[in-house]
């Protein structure tokens, strides 16, 4: 099985760089991070209505990032066999079938199910997408595929969460409106996906074989800094999306839904400034400067907890923000680049396995520590430990980059010339 690159299978004519089918590909990983974030404003009107406890409302939020994870287990490589296409429809279904769920949900129950479903579904759909995007942009630019993944995926965190607050401020039946919105969105991207090239060819559909996700040696230096680097900024997204419904009513000093949705639309919607802005930068200066960037919003972010700063809390959500924008881009980059043709479904799952742990792990912990020490302590504690995991992922970006730069100027030997491998 090889990837899609002959005139024959997938004309030049249909790839003109980000074309309509890149669009809705990219699309379909904006959608579920949506998704992802929509219930979290809804959280406190479950809460409220159910008598749920913090520690219930956790477990619901860790059964979605279970659910990602065990998809990206199960059906990691799936589409490298049955192709990019079908595997992402199928994610949307799923997708579809989470949001009918969450709209007849009666109590906590439903939401279990929701989260599971939402969960497999969108490891099965984000990781096909994530591959497809480096096949359908023109000649498989690595580089430009990342940042559109990026983009669309903190665009997708952002929007969502502001989604969530506005319709459940200011719309009629703020526990089902959001959801049907969505699923307007899911319908509109099933529909076109239906005219997306497939990007992989010599595929397989008569039978189903699990392949776990998996990481070439030869490309484990890069995948680890890659690794390192997605784990700092999705756990911070994890830590800020569990408390952030806590921690910006009482900063803001507003009982208002928006607050939460606000804050979040802070840190999403910046996190998509860098990819933006910073397209020319080796992808380690850009882990370097996010984990930098994350450290400080951190430092910012336990001051102004401490000093009741509003403000203050607004420039730290900015600048964690930008921190994550850094980080994701130039990790998914690193990945991109280095991973083979043929296991580029296999690779990102393996990836996106990494960040979904980063993503549930400390924020479900954080959620029970909550009970015990406060929103405010937990994410004091929490926060140190991840700028720890940023610090040492800094070291080792800066070391890379002294490495990729004193081996682009060092002559290669010609016998050598074979062996030099990829440096994303």
């Amino acid at each position: 099985m090889s990837v899609n690159n002959d005139a024959s299978a997938a004309p030049p004519a249909r790839r003109p760089g980000p074309g309509p089918a890149f669009a809705l590909t990219a699309g379909v990983i904006g959608v579920c991070l949506a998704a992802s974030a929509l219930p979290s404003p809804l959280y406190r009107l479950y809460a409220a209505q159910w008598h749920l406890q913090t520690s219930t409302v956790t477990l619901i939020y860790a059964t979605y990032c279970f659910g990602v994870l065990v998809s990206l287990l199960a059906f990691g490589r799936v589409s490298d066999t049955w192709g990019r296409r079908p595997v992402i429809v199928a994610g949307l279904v799923g997708l579809l079938v989470s949001m009918v769920v969450f709209m007849s949900a009666s109590g906590a129950g439903w939401l279990f199910a929701a989260r599971a479903v939402q969960g497999l579904a969108t490891g099965i759909a984000i990781s096909a997408s994530g591959a497809a995007l480096l096949e359908l942009y023109q000649g498989g630019n690595p580089a430009k595929a990342s940042l559109y993944n990026v983009v669309a995926s903190a665009l997708g965190v952002g929007v969502g969460g502001l989604l969530g607050a506005v319709l459940v401020q200011y719309a009629p039946g703020p526990l089902v409106t959001p959801f049907i919105v969505l699923t307007a969105l899911i319908v509109v991207l099933l529909l076109g996906m239906l005219g997306v090239p497939e990007t992989v060819t010599g595929t397989s559909r008569t039978g189903f074989r699990m392949a776990a996700p998996g990481v070439p040696r030869q490309i484990i230096a890069p995948f680890t800094l890659a690794a390192l680097g997605i784990t700092c900024t999705w756990s911070i997204i994890g830590i800020y999306l569990g408390l952030v419904g806590t921690l910006a009513p009482a900063l803001l000093h507003s009982t208002s839904q928006l607050a939460a949705g606000l804050a979040i639309l802070a840190l999403g919607g910046t996190s998509a400034v860098p990819p933006l802005v910073t397209r020319k930068m080796a992808p380690a200066v850009q882990i370097a400067w996010g984990t930098i960037a994350l450290t400080g919003g951190i430092a910012l972010t336990a001051w102004s907890l401490s000093a009741d700063g509003a403000a203050l809390f607004v420039v730290a959500s900015v600048v964690i923000g930008i921190g994550v924008g850094f980080g994701m881009f130039g990790s998914l980059r690193t990945v991109g680049a280095a991973a083979p043709p043929d296991r580029r479904a296999q690779v990102m799952a393996a990836f996106y396995i990494v960040a979904y742990a980063a993503i549930s792990l400390p924020a479900v912990a954080a959620g029970f520590s909550v009970r015990q020490l406060g929103a405010v302590q937990t994410f004091q504690i929490f926060g140190a430990g991840i700028v720890v995991v940023s610090v040492g992922t800094l070291l080792l970006a800066v070391a890379r980059q002294r490495a990729q730069t004193r081996a682009a100027v060092t002559p290669v030997p010609p016998t050598r010339a074979g062996a030099v491998t990829e440096r994303g």
